[in-house]
């Protein structure tokens, strides 16, 4: 279907350059913060940590990574995509290279918690899913949103195996400082990605707001709210998973390489559900869909739970984890788009992920803290479901359409 430039002129093909030099951002920024459970034991075994340390580390990353998110998507609505990522980079290497040489809670705190978590802010999901959306039509969104996810699902998918093997080479202080050097690649690879709102190439009919006004306007309206109280279920189940999934494994009996296997697997079969999410919101209602993900999460837990521990047991929870892992995103983010047009997507799906993340930082931190205190992490898994449960219900009365605003006199 051709679209609409903003000179006039149709355009008939997708901005492929842009879309893959997104998606190799998305990769490398979601990739090695996806691996970092496999540091956990390795690091705790050398420092004499306990589970609690580390997990509140990783609790710090996921918050800052949410709380960053909202000012970082401002700054690329205003000033330009490409400036955010290439900060990403930078602070996202510096974050690593803190963790690698941390010698106290206080620096794997500052290294891998707060530098760690604004480098994927600057340079996540939100960032690169917005910067689609200015070059992207309405009719095309969604799919696209799944082929950026799928990307982060690949980052996964590689750098599980990538990081575990690393770390048995070479030690997992040696594994961090490589993949800070990796990192340093990310300001040139988004130099396609450069622009802000106000130079999309798609005509976008949306009110000139201040952010005040757009984020009074967001939070005034219900649907919004709903998506938002949804979208911190996500971030606890996810969080809780890539934090204290190997070490979960290992705490079976089950021999590490199924915690290697299981990573893999969740990446890859991510790749597939991310996809295939973005053509299912294409088509069908985001709302319901999103209410569908959520009830077989909860689902996918219990059977985890209830089920003999066994490495079949293992292998099938995580690819029905990985089918489900980010299909939320891209319904997630073209409802944003929808309620609210793209002017201030990066600012409002940042405050989205916001609460994404304030999930994120529970689930971990109460993984380390209630295995602490229980030895074992079964009354996490519980709380993951019955929170499945609850983001089921607020999803299902969302309303999948534009807010009214007298001053457009146009849908977009």
């Amino acid at each position: 279907m051709a679209t609409v430039e903003a000179s006039g002129r149709p355009a008939t093909t997708l901005p492929w350059l842009i879309i893959v030099c997104g998606c190799i951002v998305t990769a490398m920024t979601f990739g090695p913060r996806s691996a970092m459970g496999f540091f956990q034991l390795p690091m705790l075994a050398d420092t004499g940590w306990d589970r609690t340390t580390f997990s509140l580390a990783m609790a710090i990353q996921n918050l800052f990574w949410g709380a960053g998110l909202p000012f970082f998507g401002a700054f690329a609505d205003r000033y330009g995509t490409w400036r955010v990522l290439a900060l990403s980079g930078i602070i996202y290497a510096a974050g690593l290279l803190l963790m690698a040489t941390a010698t106290t809670p206080s620096m794997l705190y500052l290294g891998g918690g707060v530098l760690v978590g604004l480098g994927v802010a600057s340079g996540g999901f939100g960032i690169v899913l917005a910067s689609f959306a200015r070059h992207v039509p309405a009719d095309r969104r969604s799919f696209v949103f799944g082929i950026g996810t799928a990307a982060g699902s690949a980052g996964m998918f590689i750098f599980a195996p990538i990081s575990q093997g690393f770390i048995t080479a070479y030690g997992w202080s040696q594994t961090l400082i490589y993949l800070a050097i990796a990192m340093l690649a990310i300001p040139l690879i988004a130099i396609p990605l450069a622009g802000n709102s106000k130079t999309s190439t798609i005509v976008q009919p949306d009110a000139e707001q201040s952010v005040s006004d757009a984020l009074r306007e967001a939070f005034g309206h219900r649907s919004f709210v709903l998506l938002t109280s949804g979208f911190f279920v996500c971030g606890f189940q996810l969080a809780f998973v890539t934090a204290h999934f190997p070490a979960y494994i290992g705490d079976l009996g089950i021999d590490a390489k199924y915690a290697v296997i299981a990573l893999a697997l969740i990446g890859f079969f991510n790749i597939i559900g991310a996809l295939a999410s973005g053509v299912i919101g294409q088509r069908y209602s985001k709302p319901l869909f999103l209410t569908w993900i959520y009830l077989a999460r909860s689902v996918a837990i219990v059977g985890l739970v209830m089920f003999p521990a066994t490495p079949a047991t293992i292998i099938a929870f995580s690819v029905v984890m990985g089918l489900l892992w980010l299909s939320t995103v891209p319904p997630t983010n073209a409802l944003v788009a929808i309620m609210f047009g793209t002017r201030h997507l990066g600012m409002l799906g940042g405050v989205v992920f916001f609460s994404h993340q304030v999930g994120s930082f529970l689930g971990v931190w109460l993984g380390g803290y209630l295995y602490d205190q229980f030895g074992s992490y079964d009354p996490v898994w519980w709380i993951g479901a019955i929170l499945g449960l609850f983001a089921a219900m607020v999803h299902w009365p969302i309303v999948e359409k534009k807010i009214d605003r007298p001053v457009l006199a146009a849908a977009e």
